[in-house]
């Protein structure tokens, strides 16, 4: 049960964005937070929803695929 004024949107509305919920729990360091309505949303915008669904991570032009790693190369100066 929400006590935010406004209320966060719940999961099964299907007219408001669940991942519009206020954050409750924030983890950064590891990519991801808790939000009000018991979604898990995620850094790369994907998301897992409490009943278990998931939610694509969002693609960014340029991006590096999920399965590749990029790696940094230091220069000596």
């Amino acid at each position: 049960m929400c006590s935010h004024h406004p209320t966060c949107p719940p999961v099964t509305d299907g007219f408001a964005n669940p991942l519009t919920a206020r954050v409750v729990a924030d983890h950064p360091e590891q990519g991801w937070s808790l939000l009000c309505n018991g979604v898990v949303r995620f850094d790369d915008g994907g998301a897992l929803l409490p009943e278990g669904t998931s939610i694509p991570a969002v693609e960014t032009s340029g991006s590096v695929p999920a399965d590749h790693t990029a790696h940094a190369v230091a220069v000596a100066a």
